[in-house]
């Protein structure tokens, strides 16, 4: 009898695998009634939102790959559920799996706001750039009600403290008021992250993040506003997207981004198994070609953690990845590069600066 697999409405992992930090697993068994029930009928994975309780909010960076070294991550775990999703072994270090925990058992900084002005209160905080988020998206769907990242976006403004942002959420126009007068400072930033221009493959690889269409809108609005905005071409999967590249520089430049970004898709620990069992729910005519393709560029290998080759990848298929992007993303006028964020507005309320 072949291995069962399901397919979630709503989720991109389709089980909770074993994680490193519990030597118990529990696995539900399938139910042989499963295979006959519609997906509409099937009972949704809810939700549940738990209060992280930490006691501080700006994270700190070492990596020689990563562009900035300070971010915000006002929740960890994603309902987006991206079956790619870099950061999902981060919920193993909480008791939590990668897979269905990731994407339902979503930790909400409530305090985030007021963690985040006590550390720019700070005398050694010299109003250094802040990304939001690095890790899991702060324009997630829970935001809309909760609001954090407005919050703390707030503060931001208040202090004049530059920041970026990156999502895949159209919620990030909500923000305008105060991300437009921010960027008339050269003080705030927004990436919008577009994997796919197809419709029916970005519900099944990105089920809860905004459609395509919505994207690109998005982009226009926001650069329409004044905003520089910049589109993230990630993850490239060779074998699935690598063929969009083109028409997404396209498309983007045409809706008003001036700078743009890629990198291959990289899929360390339990990301590996969890997006292997996606490609045999989701596309298993071309699971193993694609696979193959990405051990082409890690080494053999399903990931490669170095540093200087995560993000960029080695061998031929991630050389002609690379090449394409940069000639299409020539050809359509893109920067490359970001224009350096200003801290010169910077101030802490009180110092004789913000009395000016």
């Amino acid at each position: 009898m072949s291995e069962f697999r399901r397919n979630i409405k709503g989720r991109g992992a389709s089980s909770d695998p074993q994680q490193r930090f519990q030597a118990l697993h529990t696995k539900a068994e399938p139910n042989e009634a499963d295979e006959y029930t519609a997906e509409a009928d099937k009972p949704l994975l809810r939700t549940e939102f738990i209060r992280d309780t930490s006691k501080s909010v700006v994270t700190e960076n070492q990596s020689p790959d990563i562009p900035f070294t300070y971010s915000v991550n006002p929740y960890r775990g994603c309902e987006h559920g991206c079956a790619y999703c870099y950061a999902r072994p981060t919920h193993e270090y909480l008791g939590y799996s990668a897979g269905l925990d990731f994407e339902s058992k979503i930790m909400v900084k409530e305090d985030a706001p007021d963690l985040l002005r006590h550390k720019l209160m700070s005398k050694s905080w010299t109003g250094e750039y802040i990304m939001f988020s690095g890790n899991t998206d702060c324009y997630q769907p829970i935001e809309r009600k909760l609001q954090i990242t407005r919050k703390c976006l707030e503060v931001m403004a208040h202090f004049k403290n530059p920041f970026g942002i990156i999502t895949k959420n159209s919620l990030v126009t909500r923000d305008i008021d105060i991300i437009s007068e921010m960027a008339k400072l050269n003080a705030a930033t927004v990436v919008i992250s577009v994997t796919s221009l197809d419709e029916n493959l970005c519900r099944d690889l990105e089920p809860r993040t905004a459609r395509p269409q919505a994207r690109l809108r998005t982009i226009e609005t926001l650069a329409k506003a004044g905003i520089p905005v910049g589109v993230n071409v990630s993850p490239v999967i060779p074998g699935l997207n690598d063929m969009e590249v083109p028409k997404i520089l396209k498309a983007a430049r045409a809706a008003g981004a001036t700078f743009a970004g890629t990198q291959p898709v990289r899929l360390p620990l339990a990301v590996a198994p969890i997006f292997e069992e996606w490609l045999s729910v989701h596309r298993p005519e071309r699971k193993e070609k694609i696979l193959e393709l990405i051990r082409d560029i890690r080494g053999g290998k399903m990931n490669d953690p170095r540093f200087g080759s995560r993000f960029k990848g080695e061998g031929p298929v991630a050389a002609n990845l690379r090449q394409m992007f940069e000639i299409y993303a020539r050809k359509e006028g893109f920067n490359l590069k970001r224009k350096p964020l200003s801290s010169a507005h910077f101030c802490r309320p009180g110092d004789q600066l913000s009395l000016l």
